[in-house]
């Protein structure tokens, strides 16, 4: 069956470290020697430090199922358990000093060969897993009740996404409507027929809220066939914030716009963060590379090497956003009729070095000097020009609420690649739903996960940078 293929290769998930952390240790042991004299208490020792790995996995979601999500998230997640795991695998090392003396350098070398194998492992299971879903071996059946936008949505979403490994088997509602193609499947009140006929593994409810009645009815069917069940909250109308769920007492109480940056501790960590990376990126890169790129623009076009554009920051306040420049001297924001122009593909203002520095995101990196300045961060929703934002607040849905965090150099809609021009209708609607999306669920890891993926791109190339 579909279901025991999907839970094989979770198990295999946690099967697989056991050969990587032993691997790992052993390559390690290899190149600190002595590895004959020590030969039970390396037994032991690796006995343990598998068993650690596999709690500390547990407790940082390590195992968790993330093949819908991009594999920079992945390794993030592995980095972040080989912080915790290297503070355990030295208090274990100094409970073993007198049996096994192992030294920082023994364990910082098996972490880092840990690094490299576990990535490694996971990627190559990530496309394993990815070609069964292509394949048509592995999937799991949902069934969607309701026909809302919020459903058409997701349905949209799935069908898109190949590799989330869904397929909709059709859907339940009171009023046959055209879902984009998904099978009409009768009422809501034929969803225990459904169920006993048809193979499914889930079921997704995307009733209104306002009819709570017939979601509690579809609750209690699901638990009577032992399906697994999730609810899509109509919330469509309340942006993108996040809702957190909370108790009071026994009654649950959904929280809206619950900012993580409204809280000091988060901003101060997102400020020593930027400022410790713009210091980083100066010293060690920016110290040769931007003198470069500086003399290249010198030589393939007159006119400054540093363009200096009137942006929109925290609270709307107007910033000096400086790059690279990339087009010719004199070449104008605005046309004959007064709109923007947003720069175009293959668009003739570009010069051919600007061409270039825009597809690798090169000319974006004196906007360090934002950061250390404190009128940018490394991450967060992109700061657009004075104008682009006149033409987009009256048009766009929330899109002033992209102004309550410091503006970025990336951020979540550009990985996404939700950038360049935004004439194609609703292109910036996508931009500002992803923005918000980074606002209500930032943590430091998603900083380093949107860094990641964001590397990726400029060695992969982005189709929109232009």
């Amino acid at each position: 069956m579909m279901v025991k293929t999907l839970k094989g290769f979770k198990l295999l998930k946690y099967v697989l470290d056991l050969p990587m952390v032993s691997m790992a240790f052993l390559l390690a042991l290899l190149c600190w020697g002595h590895q004959e004299a020590y030969f039970w208490s390396s037994v032991l020792f690796l006995f343990f430090a598998t068993l650690l790995w596999y709690i500390i996995g547990s407790l940082t979601h390590l195992y968790r199922d993330r093949r819908s999500n991009k594999f920079a998230e992945e390794i993030v997640f592995i980095l972040y358990t080989l912080v915790v795991y290297l503070f355990a695998l030295s208090a274990l090392a100094f409970y073993f000093r007198y049996s096994l003396p192992l030294n920082a350098r023994f364990l910082a070398l098996m972490t880092a060969l840990l690094f490299v194998l576990v990535t490694i492992q996971k990627y190559l299971l990530r496309k394993m897993v990815h070609a069964a879903i292509f394949h048509g071996k592995l999937h799991e059946n949902l069934l969607i009740v309701g026909a809302t936008p919020s459903a058409r949505h997701f349905y949209d979403t799935i069908k898109q996404y190949y590799y989330y490994g869904y397929k909709c088997v059709g859907y339940l509602d009171d009023h046959a409507v055209a879902l984009n193609g998904c099978a009409y499947k009768g009422g809501v009140k034929g969803l225990g027929s459904v169920l006993a006929k048809q193979q499914v593994d889930e079921v997704v409810i995307a009733l209104p809220d306002f009819e709570h009645e017939k979601i509690r009815d579809c609750v209690d069917v699901c638990d009577q066939y032992r399906t697994k069940a999730r609810i899509i909250p109509d919330m469509q109308h309340l942006g993108s914030a996040a809702a957190t769920v909370n108790n009071i007492g026994l009654q649950p109480v959904i929280s809206i716009r619950e900012l993580p940056l409204d809280k000091y501790e988060n901003q101060l960590l997102k400020r020593i963060f930027d400022v410790f990376f713009a210091t980083f990126f100066f010293l060690f890169v920016g110290s040769w590379l931007m003198p470069l790129i500086a003399l290249l623009i010198k030589l393939t076009s007159s006119g400054p090497v540093i363009f200096k554009q009137e942006r929109w920051g925290v609270n709307n306040k107007k910033i000096t956003c400086y790059k690279f420049r990339t087009m010719a001297t004199g070449a104008t924001e605005v046309n004959a009729q007064g709109e923007y122009q947003q720069a175009t593909k293959d668009d003739p203002r570009v010069t051919e070095i600007g061409k270039l520095l825009r597809k690798t995101n090169m000319d974006e990196l004196p906007q360090f000097w934002n950061v250390l300045l404190g009128s940018m961060s490394v991450v967060g929703p992109r700061p657009h020009p004075t104008q682009l934002n006149l033409d987009s607040m009256h048009t766009v849905d929330n899109y002033m609420l992209r102004h309550i965090v410091r503006p970025g150099i990336t951020g979540w809609a550009q990985v996404n690649g939700c950038r360049g021009e935004t004439r194609r209708a609703g292109a910036m609607q996508q931009r500002v739903d992803y923005d918000l999306y980074y606002i209500h669920r930032w943590t430091f890891w998603f900083d380093c996960q949107i860094i990641l993926q964001t590397v990726i791109n400029i060695l992969r190339g982005d189709q929109n940078a232009y």
